[in-house]
C-alpha cells in the first residue's frame, strides 16, 4: 500500500482536512478516511458499503469492467485448467502454488481429517429429514467449535492452522452427511485412497449395495465448480466472516457466519434460483414457451426475471462462466443428457441470450451460475443442496480471509456507523 498523495476535504464554512490517498498493486486508489471523524466531527455514508474499502488484501483481485479474476495474481483460467482444487486451496491459503512435496504434505494433512467425530452423526439426527441443508450446514459447522475446542483459539496460529485443515477436509464430509439424512441413505464415510472431489463424490452417491464407479469426467467437473467458487473478494459472506472474527470468535463460529450468509439468495443461492427459473418455465410448456417468457422478462412492467445472466461485479462477461459452459457441455456430452428436455432448455435459452441484441447491449451474459447449476443437476446433486456446495467451495476463501485479517497489524473489531433518522431525544410522560 503507498501513499500517492492527498485528498482535500472542503466542509463548513472555509473548513479543509487532508486525507490521504493510498494506491494498492491492482484496481482504484483509496481515499483513507480513519482519522475523518476526530478531524471533522463527521462519518462518510455509504449503504452496502459499495465504495468502501472495509480491508486491504492480497488473496483475490476483481476487475469487473475486464471481467478478470486474479487468486493471489493467477487468473482464474489459468488455474481453473492447470491446477486442482487441493492446489488451488495451498495457494489462497499459503500465497504461492505448491512444489511437488509440498502438495503431498497437504494432501496428507486434508486427507487424514476427512473423518468426523462420530458423535457429529447425533447432532445430525436431530435435524427434520425435510430441513434445508443449509440449514443443517450451518448448525454443523458451528458444532464443530465443540468438537473440536483444541482449535478455537483465534489468536494461536497453529491453532488456525489446523482449524483451516479440519475445516477443508470435512466440509465435504459433513456436506455428503447432510445429504444422505435427508434422503434416508447411511451415512458413506471417507476413503483416504480417493481424491479430495472423487472422495465427496463417493460419499455422496454410494451405497452399500454396490460397488460406485468414479468417473473421471464428472470429479474434474465438481473439481472445477469448486475451484472457481474458492473466493470472490469482500463480497457478502466473506465480509461477514471478517466481521465475525474481528470480535475474537473461534474460526468455526466464523465459517458458521459465513454459511449462513451464503445461505441468502442474492448471494450463494443464485444457481439454485437458475435451475428453479428453468423449472418453471419447463412447468408452464417448455421450449414451446420460451419465447413468450423471453418477452416477459424484456417488459419492464413485468415481474420476470432472468436468473443465471449478468453479474453485479463483471459488467462483461464474467470470466468463470466460459470454463464452466466448456465443463457444462463435457458432462451433458459425457451422460448422453443434451436431448433432455430440461437441458435443452437450458441451451435453448443460453442461445437466446448470446444472440438477441436486448441482451447482448445490457451485456446480461450467462455466468457462472447458470452453468454450475447445470453441471451439478446433471451431475446427480439435487437443487437444494447447490447452496451447500458452494459453501464447501468458498470454505477455503473464507479461512484465508480470516487468517489475512487476524495477521494485519491494523485489524480492529468491525463496527460500522449510522446515520440516525429516529426521534430526537424525548422523555416518557408520566
Amino acid at each position: 500500500m503507498n501513499e500517492k498523495g492527498k485528498a482535500t476535504l472542503s466542509y463548513g464554512e472555509g473548513k479543509t482536512v487532508d486525507l490521504p490517498v493510498y494506491g494498492g498493486s491492482h484496481g482504484p486508489d483509496v481515499i483513507d478516511i480513519r482519522k475523518l471523524y476526530g478531524q471533522t466531527g463527521m462519518f462518510t455514508y455509504d449503504p452496502g458499503f459499495l465504495s468502501t474499502a472495509s480491508c486491504n488484501s492480497a488473496i483475490t483481485f476483481i476487475d469487473g469492467d475486464k471481467g478478470e479474476l486474479l487468486y493471489r495474481g493467477y487468473p482464474i483460467e489459468q488455474l481453473a485448467k492447470n491446477c486442482d482444487f487441493l492446489e488451488t486451496c495451498y495457494l489462497l491459503l499459503k500465497g504461492e502454488l505448491p512444489d511437488a512435496e509440498q502438495k503431498k504434505q497437504f494432501v496428507g494433512q486434508v486427507t487424514n481429517h476427512t473423518m468426523v467425530h462420530e458423535q457429529m452423526q447425533f447432532f445430525l439426527r436431530g435435524f427434520r429429514r425435510d430441513a434445508h441443508p443449509m440449514a443443517v450446514m450451518t448448525g454443523l459447522v458451528g458444532a464443530m467449535s465443540a468438537f473440536y475446542p483444541d482449535s478455537i483459539n483465534l489468536n494461536d496460529a497453529k491453532q488456525r492452522e489446523i482449524s483451516a485443515i479440519r475445516l477443508i477436509a470435512k466440509l465435504p464430509t459433513l456436506t455428503a452427511m447432510a445429504y444422505k439424512y435427508t434422503v434416508g441413505q447411511p451415512i458413506v464415510y471417507p476413503r483416504n485412497d480417493l481424491g479430495y472431489t472423487a472422495n465427496f463424490m463417493r460419499m455422496m452417491f454410494a451405497v452399500p449395495a454396490e460397488e460406485y464407479k468414479i468417473n473421471d469426467v464428472l470429479v474434474r467437473a465438481l473439481d472445477r465448480i469448486f475451484i472457481l467458487h474458492a473466493d470472490h473478494e469482500q463480497n457478502a459472506s466473506t465480509s461477514t466472516v471478517r466481521l465475525c472474527a474481528s470480535s475474537g470468535t473461534n474460526p468455526f463460529a466464523a465459517i458458521a457466519a459465513g454459511v449462513a450468509c451464503l445461505w441468502g439468495p442474492a448471494h450463494g443461492g443464485a444457481n439454485e434460483a437458475a435451475l428453479n427459473m428453468l423449472y418453471d418455465i419447463q412447468r408452464d410448456g417448455g421450449e414451446a414457451k420460451i419465447g413468450e417468457f423471453i418477452t416477459k422478462v424484456k417488459d419492464k412492467n413485468s415481474n420476470v426475471r432472468l436468473m443465471g445472466f449478468g453479474h453485479r461485479v463483471y459488467k462483461n462477461h464474467d470470466p468463470r462462466a466460459k470454463l464452466m459452459r466448456e465443463t457444462c457441455h463435457e458432462v451433458l456430452n459425457e451422460l448422453g443428457l443434451h436431448d433432455d428436455p430440461l437441458f435443452k432448455l437450458a441451451m435453448s435459452l443460453e442461445k437466446i441470450a448470446l444472440e438477441d441484441d436486448y441482451f447482448v447491449s445490457r451485456k446480461l451474459y450467462p455466468n457462472v451460475d447458470f452453468y454450475s447449476g447445470i453441471v451439478q443437476k446433471a451431475i446427480g446433486i439435487p437443487v437444494p443442496l447447490f447452496t451447500a456446495i458452494f459453501a464447501l467451495a468458498r470454505t477455503v476463501g473464507w479461512i484465508a480471509q480470516l487468517n489475512e485479517m487476524i495477521a494485519d497489524p491494523e485489524y480492529k473489531i468491525g463496527r460500522p456507523r449510522q446515520l440516525y433518522a429516529g426521534a430526537q431525544r424525548r422523555d416518557v410522560k408520566k
